[in-house]
């Protein structure tokens, strides 16, 4: 193993941050999880402990509270911050923008302003495909021009990219890798952490388990009349367990890529319907899911899916896990769940 590192890792009780969390212990390095519970509990964080057989090194806090990372960073000595600690439905933002950017672009300049102060140097940006709004030319690589973002969360992934490109110009020891994400789904093989949405779910995946589990009395597919093969928007659907090792590797490697701002799709490279998936989970389950067809969702892009050459050629990495596998998983972690998710 390479050395190993002390890592600040902010929204760390979220779906994405407590598999993270899990990667990179199991790696040997030493992350100390931060998360303010504003859209999260502390359910995943007891998922960890089990996992790894210890308490996961915690801190509840707020990253947009100047305060707190003052002290944070005066006491404590990191090599590296993963940042994940950003609200993220697309929905909500179309409905709150002003709480999307007052939590995303500030948590992420008072962290910089942070790192700057007490000369962290290396920062791993949890992004987004949103970024490139609805791309020209699919599978879409990293080059793709960043379009008007079709949601203001999608808008604030940019601007966080925008202000990092504008950071590390100015200061020249700051090295950054963006992941930009396509669709992070399933859980944890153990079935012991997973994605638990506060309330109504805004993503698929747990919309459709929950459905399946019965919490739920039918599940609604947002258009059927798109132009794709059966109507319904097209995603790349990558399992949660090998987006988290993507951040292990970044965070190992980030020292030796050749510039010091690089992004990565972190994605399959294909592209399945909304419908296609809700045909896969029966198929991987047995368990048939009651939907409708439904209007059209404010913020969705058409289709979408990645060209993950360039994680595979720089980071060496790419997905080993299924789309049936993240269905599969996700439906161990409902099952275990169920009483935790309405």
């Amino acid at each position: 193993m390479k050395q190993p590192k002390k890592i600040l890792l902010t929204g760390a009780a979220g779906y994405i941050g407590a598999h993270t969390a899990v990667e990179l212990i199991q790696k040997g390095h030493d992350p100390l999880l931060i998360d303010d519970f504003s859209k999260s509990d502390d359910t995943l964080l007891k998922g960890i402990e089990k996992i790894i057989g210890a308490k996961p090194n915690f801190i509840q806090g707020d990253c947009k509270d100047p305060a707190f990372l003052e002290k944070l960073f005066s006491q404590k000595k990191f090599d590296s911050v993963i940042h994940f600690a950003a609200y993220k439905s697309v929905g909500e933002s179309v409905s709150d923008p002003l709480m999307y950017y007052n939590n995303n672009l500030r948590s992420m300049v008072e962290l910089l302003n942070a790192m700057k102060k007490f000369k962290v140097f290396e920062f791993i940006f949890s992004s987004s495909c949103t970024v490139y709004g609805q791309p020209d030319v699919i599978p879409v690589n990293e080059n793709a021009p960043f379009k008007k973002a079709e949601s203001p969360y999608g808008t604030t992934k940019q601007m966080c990219e925008q202000i990092l490109e504008d950071v590390v110009r100015s200061e020249k020891e700051l090295r950054v890798i963006s992941l930009r994400y396509f669709n992070p789904v399933g859980a944890h093989p153990s079935g012991l952490i997973g994605e638990l949405p506060i309330g109504v779910p805004n993503n698929l995946v747990p919309y459709v388990t929950q459905t399946a589990a019965g919490l739920r009395p039918k599940l609604t597919v947002f258009g059927n009349d798109y132009d794709t093969p059966d109507g319904s928007c097209i995603r790349d659907f990558i399992h949660v367990v090998d987006l988290a090792q993507a951040h292990v590797v970044a965070v190992e490697k980030i020292k030796n890529m050749p510039s010091n701002n690089e992004a990565f799709n972190l994605g399959t490279g294909e592209g399945v319907s909304v419908l296609e998936l809700i045909n896969k989970f029966e198929k991987a389950t047995g368990v048939k899911v009651n939907f409708e067809i439904g209007s059209r969702r404010s913020g969705d892009v058409v289709k979408t899916y990645a060209d993950p050459g360039k994680a595979k050629k720089m980071l060496g990495w790419q997905t080993k896990l299924s789309l049936e596998d993240s269905l599969t998983d996700a439906w161990r972690w409902q099952k275990r769940v169920s009483h935790l998710s309405i």
